[in-house]
């Protein structure tokens, strides 16, 4: 057994999981940061995302990459509309905004049942083939859903930092009183900041649908990580949540090298509880935890 192949082959794993945690969880963020409101209904989106790039990839007759960037833009302009016309009064207020979203996910899951049936669906691979690194063999799909994770975040990374609405938008998520102060018009951006979270969750969505089974149960565990990224990195902190979400796909991979994929489980679980006594705002946290 050659242990430098397997760790090696585990770090990739990781990254690859590690980076659509990250979209997972940057999209709560940003969704949290604006309107102080968990949106458990954010596994829905992802759900959605994965069926949306099979649909469009295996009947539509699109290539993976425009299916991916058309789920984005109709996961952003529908989760504007929603944010709009049903969660608007719900803004700013936990509570009753969790419940709403907790009604939303399961009117969501219900419908992807009705529409789609509960039966496991499977994605053609992006791509066929292999990439060769000396003794390691990496798909060619898992190299695509890198490069496509990476060019999403990048694109990510040049809008908030580069575009004024970006910066707006940040600037609400990090400290909305600031904001206010700053003459932001917080509000003007409750759809944009819930429209681009459920966005980044269609995402992760649409570039896992090649590499695991989509059904309308799909988007449960990535919640569950996300909600454990959110923790780690910070409820509030975009770069805590990118930290934390690779932490927690490479602690996964070499979890489940070294142990089974329970015992990883229950010590990632283990150190997040230690995280809530020890430091409840998370490691770059600023906002409520």
């Amino acid at each position: 057994m050659d242990w430098s192949i397997l760790l090696t082959q585990a770090t990739i794993n990781g990254l690859i999981v590690g980076l659509l945690y990250l979209l997972m969880a940057v999209g709560f963020t940003l969704v949290f940061g604006v309107m102080r409101m968990v949106n458990f209904a954010h596994g829905e989106f992802y759900m959605l995302g994965a069926f949306g790039a099979y649909y469009l990839t295996t009947q539509a007759g699109f290539s993976f990459l425009p299916a991916v960037a058309l789920t984005f833009a109709l996961s952003v302009v529908g989760g504007a509309v929603l944010e709009w016309g049903v969660l608007k009064p719900f803004r700013r207020d936990e509570l009753n905004g969790m419940i709403a979203t907790i009604g939303l996910a399961m009117i969501l899951q219900n419908l992807a049942l009705m529409f789609f049936g509960p039966d496991p669906l499977s994605m053609p691979a992006v791509a066929q083939g292999t990439a060769r690194m000396g003794k390691l063999v990496v798909p060619l799909s898992r190299v695509y859903v890198v490069v496509f994770a990476l060019l999403a975040l990048a694109l990510l990374y040049g809008f908030l930092r580069h575009s004024r609405p970006g910066r707006a938008l940040r600037a609400v998520v990090e400290d909305f009183e600031i904001a206010g102060i700053q003459g932001i018009r917080s509000r003007i951006y409750y759809p944009l900041g819930f429209g681009l979270g459920v966005g980044l969750a269609a995402v992760a969505g649409a570039l896992m649908a090649p590499l695991f089974s989509v059904s309308p149960f799909v988007g449960a565990t990535p919640l569950l990580k996300a909600f454990i990224v959110v923790i780690l990195g910070g409820l509030g902190s975009i770069p805590g949540a990118a930290f934390a979400g690779l932490a927690l796909g490479l602690a996964e991979s070499y979890g489940s090298l070294l142990f089974d994929s329970s015992t990883a489980d229950m010590l990632i679980f283990a150190v997040v509880i230690v995280m809530l006594v020890v430091r409840p705002k998370g490691l770059l946290g600023r906002g409520e935890a």
